[in-house]
């Protein structure tokens, strides 16, 4: 039997996306051309391999089956034909989306941007929005390249790779009439506290933390990013708790005082994670080894 190949980059986006309008727009058709070619894979895979739902399509059970294989074959292929492409950073130009948390917008984007504009200036980022929903942030349909952050129970169309760990400090206002040199576990308790609320993961983490040590801690705002920190510290007598590398960069306001944790509240990872179909462009690999060596580079520098 032969079979149209070109279907079947179709049929994954609507596994993927689950939504006939969703995967029109990623693959940049009209939904009449996508309903066409749903037509034609049903006929091809003799099943009726969806069925529409209120919020969207359901896979069938035939769908369920023939994705993982299909999804494999379809990132060889690419794979087979990116790995004969060449790349040169330094005359390149390109486009590339990626997500990252909180934490990573702070900490590594300078970095990375900083490290592009040395070595491939014709490589911009967009950034877009993360979401612990990894499905939000568009690198499970593979429409973003890759996120940053703390990747938490990815689907198996997700590469993740570990790039550093990450601890916590404390800081206070320099002029604070309680904080001298260092922190106590009962003046930690004692003082109330600036709570970063994104992202949820590594708020669960520190709030985890917290418990394990059976540290209480007085939440008296909390803040959406971890920018507002600095100011929020800075004009109260409030504590806030942050990794390490954000501290480091607050250590040059001489408003602020960087301080050990009073009790050792652990590490969490910091990863990174992209779609199958991204392990073997040239350009893509190339991105992921500037980003480990970036936080290489700050993880040698961890207070």
């Amino acid at each position: 039997m032969r079979y149209d190949l070109n279907l079947l980059p179709i049929f994954i986006a609507l596994m993927e996306e689950r939504s006939v309008t969703r995967a029109a727009e990623r693959l940049g058709m009209t939904q009449p051309a996508l309903s066409n070619a749903l037509s034609r894979l049903r006929v091809m895979l003799r099943d009726q391999l969806f069925i529409r739902e209120r919020y969207g399509i359901q896979p069938t059970q035939v769908a369920l089956e023939l994705a993982p294989g299909v999804a494999e074959a379809l990132a060889r292929l690419d794979g087979a034909v990116l790995s004969q492409q060449e790349f040169d950073p330094a005359s390149a130009e390109r486009l590339l989306t990626i997500a990252p948390n909180g934490y990573a917008e702070f900490v590594l984007v300078p970095a990375i941007v900083a490290r592009l504009r040395q070595v491939a200036p014709g490589i911009r980022l967009r950034l877009t929005p993360y979401s612990n929903d990894l499905a939000g942030t568009g690198v499970t349909s593979g429409t973003t390249a890759l996120v940053l952050g703390r990747i938490v129970e990815p689907p198996d169309n997700l590469v993740v790779q570990h790039l550093m760990e990450e601890g916590l400090a404390c800081v206070v206002r320099a002029g604070h009439p309680e904080i001298d040199a260092s922190i106590s576990r009962d003046q930690f308790e004692r003082l109330r506290h600036v709570n970063v609320v994104p992202p949820g993961r590594l708020r669960a983490g520190l709030f985890q933390a917290l418990a394990h040590q059976q540290l209480k801690r007085e939440v008296a705002i909390s803040v959406t990013n971890f920018f507002a920190v600095a100011e929020m510290v800075a004009v109260t007598d409030y504590c806030a708790t942050l990794p390490k590398l954000i501290c480091r960069r607050l250590t040059h306001d001489p408003r602020l005082k960087i301080l050990p944790s009073p009790v050792d509240l652990g590490t969490f990872p910091v990863e990174m994670a992209w779609h199958v179909r991204y392990r073997h462009d040239p350009a893509h690999r190339w991105l992921r080894s500037v980003i480990g060596e970036v936080a290489a580079d700050l993880s040698n520098h961890l207070p």
